[in-house]
């Protein structure tokens, strides 16, 4: 086996997507992780990050959290429709599998309150001891992060109408507190009573109410991509977290950062390369740049656009083509930041490559199918009975090879019809060629495969790999939560680069891994 050697783009991301937050009793900022389905605790003085719900458990896919007065953790789960309690001593138990969507969560003393994030959602009290929801108020326009202010009333955003509103937590009318707020995405209090909407742009704008005067409005920008949530410690220091890249990073009210968890990648899933050498990774909720440090110091890299939800990737000529796994195909131009939608509502849709006429070639994971989608945006079958189709690479005279992460297999499409070139090889996602040669990812054996485009002839080229972050859950959480979307199974994509080497995303870690073969 000829041995390759392995550089990282980017440093590992201690945090791969950070969510909701809340402040222990021990002290500690606990994170709920909505990507990886795992919560972890993070010392404000030191930054050092212990998982302590692991991905393995019966939490699927917490997206937020808030402590009780006994000291239990309550976990909205949003995919599965679920709110957890998880003891002081560690034990779980289900409060409510009745709340469609769970994602804002608070405590005020031994009460509990959630709020869907869907259409029409709903603003429920739920009852760790046993008995029936509650239900204060619906009519949300996707609700979420919400805390009871100091005229003891619950505020709550509305995304999609860009509002904040409020409600006494034993019910009434609910009044809209503030209107055409930049993106609402959480409301938070300082100890001092002060109103904080954070914005889930790219911006990171997080706005300041005055609820007791005049309603003033004050803007601090502060350049954490896709803010998710805040939390504010006892003496008032305001700690922030991003959906979009993680980490934990402390906001200061004149809009300085400091980075006290570093940001990084979510996934990544696909990761190309353009003829300029720039490498791009496809990260869930954005495209990103994983040899581009943001410049702030806080470990992030670059992000190229926010866009979700992004998977697969291919750059052509001075284009970047993607999927989403929620059923659409767009192009991206980076000179003018123009977005083309290409195809919807298709099936899963995953891997992406672009012949040389510049029609796309897309594996439309779950209908089975090889698509093609020309300049005109006709989409064709070129293939279809296939198991699991996962990527697409072309060759040099324009041959498509598909992976199948279910089959074990690599097959080459001939004249429509899917012929196995190679299989025994585990659970091979991503593809990429280089002159005769394919290369695929084992994620169930963390193997790269080298594959002869001639012969068919296979053999184990890297090992070890960080692919594939453990997730034992099972039934696997859903794609769409109803009518919102779900989680999105993972996806280790492989890019060729001209000199040789390869381009990995290395899920387990965060990072994008360039492979060189020892010379």
């Amino acid at each position: 086996m000829t041995p390759w050697r392995s550089e990282r783009l980017n440093p590992p991301n201690p945090l791969q997507g950070s969510n909701g937050v809340a402040f222990g009793p021990d002290g500690r900022l606990y994170v709920a992780q909505f990507l990886a389905g795992r919560i972890s605790a993070v010392d404000p003085a030191t930054g050092d990050v212990e998982i302590v719900v692991p991905a393995d458990g019966p939490v699927q896919s917490p997206d937020d959290l808030a402590f009780g007065a006994d000291g239990s953790m309550y976990i909205a789960d949003l995919v599965p429709g679920r709110v957890w309690r998880r003891g002081p001593e560690g034990e779980f138990s289900l409060v409510s599998d009745e709340v469609k969507v769970p994602n804002g969560i608070t405590c005020v003393g031994d009460r509990l309150f959630v709020n869907e994030m869907r259409m029409n959602g709903r603003l429920l009290e739920l009852f760790p001891g046993g008995g029936d929801p509650v239900v204060l108020t619906d009519g949300l326009a996707f609700g979420n992060a919400m805390q009871l202010g100091p005229d003891d009333c619950l505020y709550y955003p509305h995304m999609v109408s860009r509002q904040v509103w409020r409600i006494p937590p034993d019910g009434g009318v609910p009044e809209s507190v503030a209107e055409a707020v930049h993106d609402p995405v959480a409301v938070r209090f300082d100890q001092g009573g002060v109103l904080h909407v954070l914005s889930r742009g790219p911006e990171g704008i997080v706005t300041r109410v005055d609820l007791h005067g005049s309603g003033s409005r004050s803007l601090v920008t502060s350049g954490v991509t896709g803010l998710d949530n805040a939390a504010f410690d006892a003496e008032n220091r305001m700690f922030v977290s991003s959906f979009a890249s993680g980490g934990i990073t402390e906001l200061h009210p004149d809009g300085r950062t400091r980075t006290l968890v570093p940001r990084g990648l979510d996934g990544p899933y696909g990761v190309t390369i353009d003829l300029g050498g720039t490498v791009y990774a496809a990260d869930h909720y954005r495209v990103a740049r994983p040899e581009h440090p943001a410049g702030d110091g806080s470990g992030d890299v670059a992000t190229e656009l926010l866009q979700p939800f992004c998977h697969g990737i291919t750059a052509d000529g001075g284009l970047l083509h993607t999927t989403s796994q929620y059923g659409t195909v767009q192009t991206y131009d980076p000179a003018d930041a123009s977005t083309r939608l290409r195809a919807t509502g298709l099936d899963r849709p995953l891997g992406i490559a672009a012949r040389s006429d510049g029609t796309l070639v897309v594996a439309e994971t779950g209908a089975g199918r090889v698509l093609a989608v020309d300049a005109s945006d006709t989409v064709t079958v070129l293939a279809e009975g296939l198991e699991h189709p996962v990527d697409v690479a072309l060759d040099a005279a324009g041959r498509c090879y598909v992976s199948d992460d279910r089959l074990g297999a690599v097959l080459r499409v001939d004249d429509g019809e899917p012929v196995v070139l190679t299989d025994g090889l585990g659970a091979p996602q991503g593809l990429a060629v280089h002159g005769d040669a394919l290369f695929t990812v084992d994620t169930g054996h963390r193997r790269l495969w080298s594959v002869s485009l001639t012969t068919g002839e296979s053999r184990v080229a890297a090992e070890d790999l960080a692919v594939g972050p453990p997730r034992a859950t099972a039934p696997a959480p859903a794609l769409f939560a109803h009518g919102v979307p779900g989680l999105a199974p993972p996806f280790a994509g492989l890019a060729a680069a001209p000199d040789g080497s390869l381009l990995l995303s290395a899920d387990a870690e965060g990072t994008v891994l360039r492979l060189t073969p020892d010379a």
